[in-house]
């Protein structure tokens, strides 16, 4: 599986929890334990993409490879655009992976499954999502709600995504924002304009499907913990207790 390239946006500005991919979790960085996942999910070269001197300096710090982006992009996919064709111009690398840096719990074996997805041609970007188990989540409007046909056990194809509530029998998925990409479809991806549907619902991967591109949903077990809030901080250092990131590689 070392055709991928596993990429991790990150940049400090956070309104909710400032300097976010510099928070400390056991005496190391939040981004370095995602880059600990990403490595090990065995894909080949992770590498962290930031427009922070900081960040860059912490990844290295850790022996991690950081790749310099510029300040203004307006979303992970077009950072780690940037940092892919920085890193390999020769276009070495047929599949990237975005991993969100502030997923210190992401299972390397979800971002495993998220790749295999690619090995179907027809198939354009992969992604992730988990059944809602939560009757809270149905309603939480940020709480992103995947909708698809179901081709296999543990696949969709995508038909939709939304922030509306969750409505009829189920089962019902809570999307994972994690996304194996062809490199063609994420260059593809990145420069066409915000579709209607995009900015309808606020979700980027409505661009891609609204252009008629394929996503398919690997089903996973679990939602990782994303770090948005303090209180979110307080659950990662509460999970990853007791684990170094080189220790707590799940899958």
């Amino acid at each position: 599986m070392r055709h991928a390239i596993i990429l991790i946006p990150a940049r400090l500005a956070s309104t909710r929890l400032p300097g976010k991919p510099l928070a400390d979790i056991h005496g190391t960085p939040m981004i370095v334990h995602v880059l600990r996942r990403a490595e090990a999910a065995g894909a080949g070269e992770a590498a962290v993409a930031t427009d922070s001197e900081a960040v860059a300096a912490a990844v290295e710090k850790a022996g991690g490879r950081a790749i310099m982006t510029r300040a203004d992009h307006v979303s992970g996919s077009d950072r780690i655009f940037e940092a892919l064709e920085a890193l390999d111009p020769k276009h070495h690398w047929g599949i990237v992976v975005n991993v969100q840096g502030d997923l210190p719990t992401v299972d390397p074996g979800d971002i495993r499954a998220a790749i295999a997805l690619l090995s179907d041609p027809a198939v354009d970007i992969a992604t992730l999502a988990a059944v809602i188990t939560d009757p809270a989540e149905l309603t939480n409007p940020n709480v992103v709600k995947a909708h698809g046909e179901p081709l296999a056990p543990g696949r969709l194809r995508a038909t939709a995504f939304t922030r509306a509530d969750a409505a009829g029998p189920g089962p019902h998925y809570h999307h994972i924002g994690l996304y194996a990409y062809r490199r063609a479809a994420l260059e593809r991806f990145v420069k066409l304009p915000p579709s209607a549907g995009e900015q309808r619902e606020r979700l980027e991967q409505l661009r891609a499907l609204d252009a008629g591109m394929r996503i398919d949903i690997a089903i996973v077990k679990s939602v990782p913990l994303g770090v948005d809030t303090p209180e979110d901080l307080e659950k990662a250092r509460a999970m990853l207790a007791g684990a170094t990131p080189a220790q707590n590689r799940p899958g």
